[in-house]
């Protein structure tokens, strides 16, 4: 007599917490890393600032607070909001209203409507007369679909460092000229 080949029920629930158990690691670290990969688009876009603020202020000697004219323009679907205006606020606006001359260019409404708590990392603006003078760039968006905001920023300032108004999951405590820094970390913040 043959016997009939299978698997019994113990066999099947052993695979099943195994497979339940993998889950369970690997889903958290996939989601962060996702979540990290999506604040490269803060640093990008930070650098493509300081590097279009930089180019500007080598022809005229001085920074400006209008998008347009350093030719600052990110891509459809952004889900931070940028700051180079102390005036900005964390908002979400469609594509064809952005207002670059004010210094501020929401988040893609088509793409994020629901703006992010939190404020900008450092205070985005021009400060001191130029051409003696800096700025500071700011990001804040939401990359891991909670109600704080990734919040990033960028300055000027090359030998001097600005503090960060709050250091959760980041590795220092300042950002340096021409290097995005980042206040609040919302990968690895609770």
């Amino acid at each position: 007599m043959k016997k009939k080949g299978g698997f019994t029920l113990i066999e099947l629930m052993i695979v099943v917490a195994i497979i339940g158990i993998l889950a369970a690691i690997a889903i958290p670290n996939f989601i962060r890393f996702q979540a990290k990969s999506k604040q490269s688009e803060a640093k990008t876009n930070l650098k493509a600032i300081f590097t279009a603020q930089k180019a500007y202020f080598g022809e005229k000697d001085k920074y400006v607070s209008d998008f347009k004219v350093v030719g600052f323009d990110p891509e459809p679907g952004n889900r931070y909001t940028y700051a180079i205006d102390d005036g900005c606020t964390l908002a979400a606006e469609a594509v064809s209203g952005r207002g670059y001359t004010n210094g501020c260019i929401g988040q893609d409404a088509a793409r994020f409507s629901e703006v992010p708590s939190g404020a900008f990392a450092l205070t985005p603006g021009i400060t001191g007369d130029c051409p003696n003078c800096s700025f500071n760039a700011a990001a804040t968006g939401n990359v891991d679909n909670d109600p704080e905001g990734d919040t990033w920023g960028i300055t000027s300032i090359a030998t001097v460092s600005t503090d960060l108004a709050s250091t959760c999951g980041v590795d220092s405590t300042s950002v340096s000229g021409g290097e995005p820094g980042n206040a609040y970390n919302d990968v690895s913040c609770p």
